[in-house]
């Protein structure tokens, strides 16, 4: 499932093969911007925020206006990366942006979004978000002030909030809540150390933006043992043994009069009742 860690993953790939080189074709097969034509133009870089892509060109020959193409992989995109006139891995039809270099082609399958904007004006896609959990302007002070502002919503989804801090999504909302002991419905304000929590996002995504297995458990492990509860409804608590609960959240965990702060994330949630007892 695509968190900050796959994305700052796909970041990196992109980056070795198109920074630096001109783009000789594009094809942006959504229907807004289908007729741009970026070819000319060259990658100048490749970043990633929380769960969004920002691939950067310049002007071009023309010094036309520097433009952004932003993607969200949502829960199937994937970008790829093949030899000029290689063979996909995936079919055609899935295939929603392709940008070719002399050497290269990368081709975004199945993405959640694709937007095309002024580099100037990226603020308009992504400036909503909170410090990234994985960029290189991190900031905790932040990312714990925006968690306190909406002190009685549940931390499961003031986590996933990325408003708050951007990265997290529902594999490591639900282990960070294990690794802390914390029910998923705990009010923001009844979390005795939220800083703890942050600092153990902070170093799950970085303990797995280079792996290509993501694992919790402190370690490489082999496939279907690398969570604690994400996944594992019924099955034995690999800490205490009692059966792990499956749960969501809707709006009724809200407090009466709490002010909304957003969509929650209808996500499912996996948790210990021993282990992450009711507050």
């Amino acid at each position: 499932m695509p968190e900050g860690d796959t994305v700052y993953r796909q970041a990196a790939l992109l980056r070795r093969a198109l920074a630096g080189q001109v783009l000789t074709r594009s094809d942006l097969r959504f229907p807004a911007i289908a007729t741009a034509d970026l070819s000319g133009r060259t990658v100048t870089a490749v970043v990633p925020r929380g769960k969004h892509l920002l691939i950067r060109v310049d002007g071009g020959p023309e010094a036309l206006v520097p433009l952004t193409l932003h993607s969200h992989l949502l829960m199937e995109g994937m970008w790829h990366v093949y030899p000029r006139g290689a063979r996909w891995r995936r079919p055609g039809y899935q295939a929603r942006a392709v940008l070719e270099t002399a050497g290269a082609q990368a081709v975004g399958f199945d993405l959640g979004m694709l937007d095309l904007v002024a580099t100037a004006d990226e603020d308009e896609l992504v400036g909503h978000l909170g410090p990234d959990l994985l960029g290189p302007d991190w900031d905790r002070a932040e990312a714990l002030s925006r968690l306190a502002r909406h002190p009685r919503r549940p931390v499961a989804a003031a986590l996933m909030d990325q408003r708050n801090l951007a990265g997290i999504g529902n594999v490591y909302r639900n282990e960070i809540l294990f690794l802390r002991r914390l029910h998923p419905f705990t009010p923001v304000a009844a979390v005795e150390d939220l800083g703890a929590v942050v600092d153990l996002s902070h170093r799950l995504l970085h303990a797995n933006r280079d792996r290509s297995q993501r694992s919790t458990v402190g370690g490489p492990a082999r496939r279907g043992e690398q969570f604690w509860v994400y996944g594992r409804g019924r099955q034995p608590c690999r800490r205490c043994g009692a059966p792990i609960r499956e749960a969501r959240i809707d709006d009724a965990e809200l407090a009466p009069g709490e002010a909304h702060p957003g969509p929650l994330q209808d996500r499912a949630l996996w948790f210990c009742e021993r282990c992450q007892p009711a507050p």
